[in-house]
């Protein structure tokens, strides 16, 4: 015998259970467990501050380092190799989803920007005379050409061009086109992810170190391929390792180590790359980028301490609070920034400049308008008009809404 429903309540439907004894009625809203319980929100993923702040102070410094060009700035902090180092992580874990989907995300990404940048400083460099005949060759250039599009290979620039008068120098394609090389480099090593993610399964010690071994060869001078060949080349010895390392962080492979394997074996790589550039002619004003090898064993000798020592940081530590809408802004806008940088520092060189032009700064403030800081200053000053007017392909290139200035402020 089933007991009346409360006052108040409704009777039960014809067909289904009375509650039992001491259960409360199901809320409205939600579902009966004999139904089915609705899938959980999906979970937003955590990111990792530690590499956010190394992706920070890795840009700052290549900023810092195409200004001053100072050659201890690289030994200091090897930015690009902690790039390509983060960038290698992001792509293996990534590559939990078909290899083919993931490869297309990522190129999707890395090209509006590209297109943007390449869509101004092509249309200035043809409207200053640089056409077709510019290098005897108009079949070349125009193939060539598309290497804006798709860079696989250097696109082309003009290397003779009056600059804007008191805005730019005459150099400004050159260092527009300067930094693509990293472009270039990416994206291979994006094509080739899977293929090095499978090698690192099976044979990850080998895998590892074949990079380091191809930096050895092409020291030797072994073989001479072609300038484009060597150049990709190049590239992948010097920084492949950086990047499979990266990956091997995120597959386990160095928490698989003994704990002193590492500490005891990276100081011994990045010495090899110093000892290595102080015999090429580091101390004659060489610096890394212009020995490779150095820079390889270098690079991926600091890198693995510092992905041996990665705490997992999902919140910012107390000190470094303060800075994370600046962090959270370069993070979002690394590829616009690395773009960009270098025709801001000639910009902002040129626009300088102008004030040896004021007698009473000449002449009584020489120093200052010698000093790097200033122009430092207004580089990111620039950088940062260049965030708020181009920044926005970033977002289209990921599908999302774009923003002005996403430095995580709500």
């Amino acid at each position: 015998m089933t007991a009346p429903p409360l006052p108040g309540t409704a009777p039960p439907l014809p067909g289904t259970a009375p509650p039992l004894p001491g259960t409360a009625p199901p809320l409205p809203g939600t579902s009966d467990p004999e139904v089915g319980v609705p899938p959980p929100a999906p979970v937003q993923p955590v990111r990792d501050r530690y590499f956010d702040l190394l992706r920070a102070l890795a840009l700052f410094r290549v900023v810092l380092y195409h200004l001053t060009g100072w050659a201890w700035l690289p030994i200091v902090f090897p930015s690009m190799g902690v790039m390509f180092a983060l960038a290698g992580t992001l792509m293996a874990r990534s590559l939990k989803r078909p290899a083919v989907q993931v490869i297309r995300g990522r190129v999707r990404r890395l090209l509006p920007p590209l297109w943007l940048l390449g869509a101004i400083g092509v249309t200035g460099m043809l409207a200053q005379g640089w056409g077709p005949d510019a290098e005897g060759h108009p079949g070349w250039w125009w193939q060539h050409l598309l290497y804006w599009v798709l860079p696989l290979s250097d696109p082309p620039y003009a290397y003779d061009v009056a600059g804007v008068d008191g805005f730019l120098g005459e150099s400004w394609p050159e260092e527009l086109a300067g930094p693509l090389w990293y472009i270039r480099a990416y994206l291979w090593f994006v094509l080739f992810s899977p293929l090095i993610l499978r090698g690192l399964r099976r044979l990850p010690r080998s895998t590892l170190l074949a990079p380091l071994a191809l930096a050895v060869v092409m020291r030797l001078e072994l073989f001479s391929p072609t300038d484009r060949l060597d150049s990709a080349i190049t590239d992948f010895s010097t920084f492949g390792a950086c990047w499979v390392l990266g990956m091997a962080h995120q597959e386990g492979v160095l928490k698989r180590l003994p704990a002193y394997v590492v500490p005891s074996i990276a100081p011994l790589l990045a010495g090899a790359g110093l000892w290595w550039a102080s015999h090429e002619g580091f101390r004659s004003g060489f610096d890394l980028d212009s020995i490779p090898l150095a820079q390889a064993l270098w690079s991926f000798g600091c890198v693995l301490l510092l992905l041996h020592l990665s705490p997992t940081w999902t919140e910012w530590p107390k000190r470094l609070r303060a800075f994370d809408r600046p962090i959270t802004l370069l993070n979002s806008r690394a590829v616009t920034v690395y773009l960009w940088h270098n025709v801001c520092i000639l910009a902002a060189a040129t626009l300088y400049d102008r004030l040896w032009s004021v007698d009473a700064l000449s002449e009584n403030v020489p120093w200052l308008l010698e000093s790097w800081a200033p122009v430092l200053l207004i580089a990111w000053a620039l950088i940062a008009l260049c965030v708020l007017a181009f920044g926005w392909a970033e977002d289209v290139a990921a599908r999302r809404r774009p923003r002005l200035w996403p430095d995580g402020r709500r």
